[in-house]
């Protein structure tokens, strides 16, 4: 597709071969790239770190965005290895279900603070962390929704929070860009991963995206990915700030 070669990055949000990450994953290995892959806990591991063999990736590494330490930790190992960083994957989310399946208007403050935590305010802690590593510049990518642009039923708090992911690749993209770094927010179209399972009624907002989208299709994990490889490519070396809709043309339709 597009050629990684020698360059080398970061991927978080791995958590079986159905997620986003892993799309991104497979695109950036199948362009050259030798990768740092994440899992979440214990728990997870056994989940992640076959799929990460598969890839050859040679740093597998614990990371849970809430355990103090852990990420200054991960972005330590990459500097032991490497030395620099090429471009990162931030592809996490989390609200508490209590919350999500509320109205927005009734959503507890340590829900919504928890949400923004984990969905937003830890891409830019990825961020601070990866900028002196991206010696040559670099790339920043992370995930978001159509729900942070307009209203989609059953989406939620997940909603604001992640149209404050946006706002904060802009600022990224305007205050790192004198550094040769590029950002920029992925808009997906709906996905069935394990994230999007704890939507209410997911399926029936995967149906109506790919009856009304243009294109009359879903996009895929491999989809995502290629998109994702084109934008950490020289190829797109003067694209950046941008929210980039991958989603058969959805986003176009209306709600």
């Amino acid at each position: 597709m597009f050629n990684l070669n020698g360059k080398k990055g970061l991927v978080v949000g791995v958590a079986n071969n159905h997620s986003i990450a892993y799309g991104c994953a497979k695109a950036f290995n199948i362009c050259g790239a030798e990768l740092a892959i994440t899992y979440l806990n214990d728990k997870a591991e056994p989940h992640v770190r076959p799929l990460a063999e598969l890839l050859a990736a040679p740093l597998i590494l614990p990371l849970d965005v809430e355990q103090e330490g852990q990420l200054e930790a991960v972005f330590e190992a990459i500097k032991e290895k490497w030395g620099h960083l090429d471009f990162l994957v931030h592809s996490i989310a989390f609200a508490p279900k209590e919350d999500l399946h509320g109205r927005v208007v009734d959503c507890s403050r340590e829900g919504f603070m928890r949400a923004m935590d984990i969905s937003c305010h830890s891409f830019l802690r990825m961020a601070k962390l990866a900028e002196p590593l991206m010696v040559n510049g670099g790339t920043l990518l992370t995930m978001s929704y159509l729900g942070a642009d307009e209203v989609v039923e059953n989406y939620g708090m997940m909603g604001p929070v992640k149209a404050a992911l946006q706002a904060s690749t802009r600022y990224l993209a305007s205050e790192l860009g004198p550094n040769g770094i590029r950002v920029h927010a992925i808009s997906p179209g709906p996905l069935a991963t394990r994230a999007a399972s704890g939507i209410a009624h997911f399926d029936n907002l995967m149906r109506e995206a790919e009856e009304r989208a243009p294109l009359h299709r879903l996009v895929s994990i491999d989809d995502v990915g290629a998109l994702a490889a084109y934008l950490c490519s020289d190829v797109a070396k003067t694209l950046t700030g941008g929210t980039i809709f991958i989603d058969g043309g959805f986003h176009i339709v209306g709600g």
